[in-house]
């Protein structure tokens, strides 16, 4: 019987696509349905915000930035372009624990979603991260990290230990630098530098190294290199461990750290007194330049014999100089003999100039003192002093302005007088030795006191209590008499 195509089962089993009655729905592409989905996803996830911790991190040559986010279940592709990551404030590196702001798209090519990342930001760290950063800040609490604990490197060491791997590069990148610098001589003492038991190794050699005697069997080292090549995080962790770092800190041989590439730094970097950025420059820190040094010798033992010869050779040249330039005993002498004839000659004609003013001295002194001219100046003397009388006027008057200024002073003391005020009732204190009493606190430390009145003179003691008050009254002083004048002179008085 043939099939019908109009069936419902006709439809589920042919072999060619049909499309049903009434259907009008048409497949889709998987492009189209990669786009819905992808349409979908950044509607409904425009705006997230995501923990996680950052695994994978690459950034590609056009400047983005590649990277996974993940947690203990799950794990979230992502993508950051390139003018956001210009704007991050830290370097992404594998184990960072972030929190990323952006939007959840889909990428059609693998099938898969992730998130275009706008902004991110550290959120924690991750465990290695954590327990490194832990472990630092207790040592550098014990001071093993402190710069007073570092030492200076010898100058040229001549034995010198290494602590790395046998069968690594380190040893041949060392020994390499070390014969084309100066040939020196290594003693390595061979270590694991990653996995299990590599700290407990690392520690034991550098111990070792420190135990040795100075005169033993085996040379003491005068410097120590500690080194491996580059690594992860993980590969390093040897030399991040709390044994190692002690081991280091206590070494009593300068200890130089080459653990890594230049951007890999370790907990023994800081321990150690010199930390190089490769095992070829922890070479390059221990020993100088050989040829440099022979050279530098050289010179330094050709500038001592120059200098040696150097003074002596200045000497002599500064005597022929000077000796050139001092003048001959004539030249010396011919100026002081010049200067002599010249002084003889001013001396000889001084002395009759000076002979010659004396002589017109005396002779004008001289010629006052002719006889007749001091009869004439006697006589002209005495004719003045007879013409010369006295002023009986000049005298009163000089006399007058005397006794005015006399009764001022008078009228002045009288004022200032103590006991002219008695007469009003005042007495005057007064101390054995004649001072003026003028507040109770003095007369107190006085054994005996004189009181002034106006009659006459008590003698009393600061603790005598004062005689009761007479009923007789006070005799009343008598008025002063009237004060006679002196009567002017009069004009004629001094004339008879």
């Amino acid at each position: 019987m043939p099939a019908s195509f109009d069936s419902d089962d006709d439809l589920s089993g042919g072999l060619v696509a049909k499309a049903a009655r009434g259907d009008n729905a048409e497949p889709l592409s998987i492009s189209e349905i990669s786009a819905i989905l992808k349409r979908t996803v950044e509607d409904r996830f425009a705006f997230v915000r995501v923990r996680g911790e950052l695994s994978g991190v690459k950034r590609a040559a056009s400047g983005h930035l590649y990277l996974s986010l993940k947690d203990e279940g799950a794990r979230l592709d992502g993508v950051m372009w390139k003018g956001n990551v210009a704007r991050l404030g830290f370097r992404p590196e594998d184990g960072v624990e972030v929190i990323a702001t952006g939007k959840l798209t889909t990428y059609p090519g693998r099938s898969n979603y992730q998130i275009v990342i706008d902004r991110m930001e550290i959120a924690g760290e991750g465990a290695l991260l954590a327990l490194l950063e832990k472990t630092k800040a207790r040592l550098e609490a014990e001071g093993l990290f402190a710069p007073s604990r570092k030492r200076r490197l010898p100058f040229l060491p001549r034995v010198i230990g290494v602590v790395t791997s046998p069968t690594g590069a380190v040893i041949r990148d060392i020994l390499h630098r070390l014969a084309d610098r100066f040939p020196s001589r290594v003693i390595l003492w061979p270590v694991l530098v990653q996995g299990n038991g590599a700290a407990e190794q690392v520690a034991a050699a550098v111990r070792g190294f420190s135990a040795l005697a100075p005169d033993g069997p085996i040379p003491r080292p005068d410097v120590l290199i500690v080194g491996r090549g580059g690594g992860s995080i993980e590969d390093l962790w040897s030399f991040n461990e709390e044994i190692v770092v002690r081991a280091i800190a206590e070494c009593s041989i300068p200890v130089i750290s080459a653990v890594g590439h230049e951007t890999d730094t370790t907990l023994a970097d800081f321990a150690a007194d010199m930390r190089a950025p490769t095992p070829t420059a922890a070479a390059e820190m221990a020993v100088p330049v050989r040829e440099e040094l022979r050279a530098f010798v050289g010179d330094l033992g050709l500038r001592s014999r120059r200098a040696v010869v150097r003074p002596v050779v200045l000497g002599r040249e500064r005597l022929e100089a000077r000796a050139q330039r001092l003048p001959t005993p004539e030249e010396l002498i011919a100026a002081k003999a010049q200067a002599l004839d010249e002084a003889s000659e001013r001396l000889r004609r001084a002395l009759g100039n000076v002979a010659q003013k004396a002589g017109m001295r005396l002779q004008r002194a001289a010629g006052p003192l002719t006889p007749g001219l001091l009869q004439s100046r006697l006589r002209h003397a005495e004719a003045r002093l007879s013409a010369q009388r006295l002023n009986p006027a000049l005298l009163a008057q000089r006399l007058r302005h005397d006794r005015q200024r006399l009764d001022g002073v008078t009228r002045i003391m009288a004022s200032l007088n103590p006991d002219n005020v008695l007469s009003r009732g005042y007495v005057r204190v007064t101390a054995p030795d004649g001072r003026t009493l003028t507040s109770r606190s003095a007369a107190a430390g006085e054994t005996h006191l004189t009181l002034h009145f106006r009659d006459g003179l008590l003698e009393v003691a600061p603790g005598d209590a004062p005689p009761p008050p007479s009923a007789e009254p006070a005799p009343k002083r008598p008025a002063p008499a009237p004060r006679a004048k002196t009567p002017p002179p009069a004009q004629d008085d001094l004339f008879g």
